[in-house]
């Protein structure tokens, strides 16, 4: 037991430090638990050969955000991603295996070995790619919806291969137990028979079994789901919920494995039957704590599991051999995103993130070598590979990123020019959600305004509704003053990159000290910065609407229109005010946690709002029970 928390302490320890920091240096979650895995492994021996029985643990990680997946998606949205799942998806396996095993045949490996390789390298790795992708905000991008096409397939193609693969054995040699007696590699690690339901039934009755198994799973989310719900509702305790959640993926796992299927399969398949369930989001919430403790334990695993010794024996050739296996695939990607119309860095995203060995790659491997598909030689060299494209990952994400910041500097679509007549005397810099409002509203009333927005999709979409807008970047001198900042009334600045619009009201305050100028601000941080950078009126983007929603609470516990509004009336007027004195403590050089003349300031600012509002409330009374208005 104390040796069990001993190594807990030694990776949760290793997590807590290492992740925080990898994030807080932008290199991602994934590549901070890779190294956390290498520092109490490789580097530090901490851990042993427990890591190898965990890392079989930790793959529960992968099976429950499968399961996640699925739950958010319906079976309507998978019929209407056939053609990317079976088109690019499939051309993805087909081609990169076909690759990879002429390279291999090329280095001398027969081909049925040559085939197992490329078919354990043309996987990639789910869990890495599509965490990154949710920490980055990326899988509603194009790029970001044909890359989960692409790893949906591929986790449906490990079921096939893993029925394909022993047709690939080589021919059994026996080989000698420590006492003597031959051992045929039956047996698991363990000296123990697997359970199964398929041993020794014929085709027909493995293939029965199996649709029996997958139509159990079906059956049982649509009409055992809704009873048992209820049934541990009744108990009204809330880790009953968790218990079950967990007893469904668990469970559906287990079924999987019994029948000689991939487990992440089948919680697959259950997440998509229950995606219209009303018990959605209950699972996701119970699940979603230990799907990212078992992912990150599943990293830190793989990092651990890295075997140098084998690295450093022939650093050239294996690191050599992990770079040509992510160029081919790198290859094939491009081509394919190229053929399915992705552009620019959509087409990039797709590339670089699909182009390592995944996890399933470890599995394949696993099951090679137990039914003699491989040498245990060359899996481990094969291993090694896995696990450093890996590895190498998440820097092509850092790659991506660096790119696509380039690629936004290098934009060569050249802006609009606006002419002289097109000019206003209201400039609206900016034309998202809030921008689009404001330029509704005032063009409703009469007035003419110019639109400058540096998204060009956002000004094409508006000029299909019948909208005017320009393209190009509000910060360029040359464009303000062609929209007519020389002689323009009201400049309002709604651009959601905080510098660019801290730039924006600089220069324009700067140019014209007499122009209203009306920004948009996120925090009160962006608020304290534009107010010293000369804007007149800060709108906080969630303030008037949180104003609203507060006043409706009011009128809901009790208080009259009147009182609500008055209220809110109230607390907007003092909130200004505070505002104003807090900007002026405001320093962009210190924290605000740490400038202590705010946080004193701000806390009698707290108390007085309180008194104001009391006095307020107690003045709409009195003034209802004289039948009078109070003075406002």
């Amino acid at each position: 037991m104390e040796s069990f928390l001993f190594q807990a302490t030694i990776y949760l320890g290793a997590a807590v430090i290492a992740v925080p920091l990898a994030a807080r240096l932008g290199l991602g979650s994934v590549l901070g638990y890779l190294l956390a895995g290498i520092v109490i492994g490789p580097l530090f021996g901490l851990v042993g050969s427990e890591t190898e029985d965990l890392k079989h643990f930790a793959e529960f990680g992968v099976v429950m955000m499968l399961f996640l997946i699925g739950l958010e998606l319906e079976p309507r949205a998978l019929w209407d991603m056939r053609d990317r799942l079976i088109g690019l998806g499939g051309l993805q396996v087909s081609v990169t295996t076909l690759l990879i095993m002429g390279g291999a045949m090329a280095l001398g490996q027969p081909w049925t070995i040559a085939l197992a390789i490329g078919l354990i390298f043309a996987l990639s790795s789910t869990a890495i790619v599509l965490q990154t992708l949710a920490e980055k905000g990326l899988m509603q991008t194009g790029g970001g919806r044909s890359t989960f096409s692409v790893l949906l397939t591929q986790d449906i193609a490990v079921i096939p291969m893993l029925a394909f693969l022993p047709l690939l054995a080589m021919p059994l040699l026996p080989q000698l137990n420590p006492d003597g007696s031959m051992n045929l590699g039956k047996d698991d690690d363990h000296g123990h028979h697997a359970m199964s339901l398929v041993d020794g039934l014929p085709g027909w009755g493995v293939t029965l079994v199996t649709i029996g198994a997958m139509v159990a799973v079906v059956l049982a989310g649509i009409y055992l789901t809704r009873p048992v719900f209820r049934y541990i509702h009744h108990a009204r305790l809330r880790e009953m919920y968790t218990a079950l959640a967990l007893l469904m993926v668990v469970g559906t796992a287990v079924l999987m494995g019994l029948v000689g299927l991939s487990p992440a399969l089948g919680t697959f398949l259950a997440g998509v039957v229950l995606a219209n369930s009303e018990f959605r989001h209950e699972l996701e919430s119970d699940l979603e704590p230990f799907k990212g403790l078992l992912l990150g334990l599943f990293f830190i695993t793989v990092g651990a599991g890295i075997d140098f010794a084998t690295l450093f024996k022939s650093p050239l050739s294996i690191i050599g051999l992990t770079l040509a296996v992510m160029l081919i695939k790198g290859a094939v990607l491009y081509l394919l995103g190229r053929l399915f119309h992705l552009k620019g860095r959509d087409q990039w995203l797709f590339t670089l993130g699909l182009a390592q060995a995944g996890e399933f790659g470890f599995v394949l491997i696993s099951f090679s070598l137990q039914t003699n598909v491989l040498p245990p030689f060359l899996a481990d060299r094969l291993l090694l590979i896995v696990a450093l494209s890996m590895l190498i990952t998440p820097l092509l994400f850092i790659a991506y990123d660096l790119l696509q910041h380039r690629m936004e500097e290098a934009d060569t679509t050249p802006h609009d020019t606006i002419d002289q007549d097109e000019a206003a005397h209201i400039i609206i810099a900016g034309i998202g959600r809030f921008g689009q409002v404001i330029n509704r509203l005032v063009q409703m009333a009469g007035f003419k305004t110019v639109v400058i927005d540096n998204n060009l999709k956002t000004v094409e979409l508006m000029r299909t509704f019948g909208f005017r807008g320009f393209f190009g970047d509000p910060t360029r001198p040359d464009m303000l003053h062609a929209a007519g900042l020389s002689s323009a009334q009201v400049l309002v600045v709604a651009l959601d990159d905080k510098d660019a619009a801290i730039k924006l009201v600089t220069y324009a305050r700067k140019e014209r000290p007499d122009l209203h100028i009306i920004a948009r601000a996120r925090d009160r941080v962006q608020t304290y910065a534009l107010y010293q950078a000369g804007a007149d009126d800060i709108v906080r983007e969630m303030f008037d609407s949180s104003l609203r929603a507060g006043r409706y609470v009011l009128e809901n516990m009790g208080l009259t229109d009147f009182e609500a509004a008055e209220t809110e009336h109230t607390f907007f007027k003092l909130d200004r005010r505070a505002m104003r004195e807090l900007a002026e403590l405001w320093d962009p050089n210190i924290p605000i946690t740490k400038n202590k003349a705010y946080i004193e300031r701000a806390r009698e600012l707290n108390k007085d709002f309180e008194t104001a509002l009391v006095q307020s409330l107690d003045a709409d009374e009195d003034a209802a029970i004289a039948g009078k208005t109070p003075d406002t």
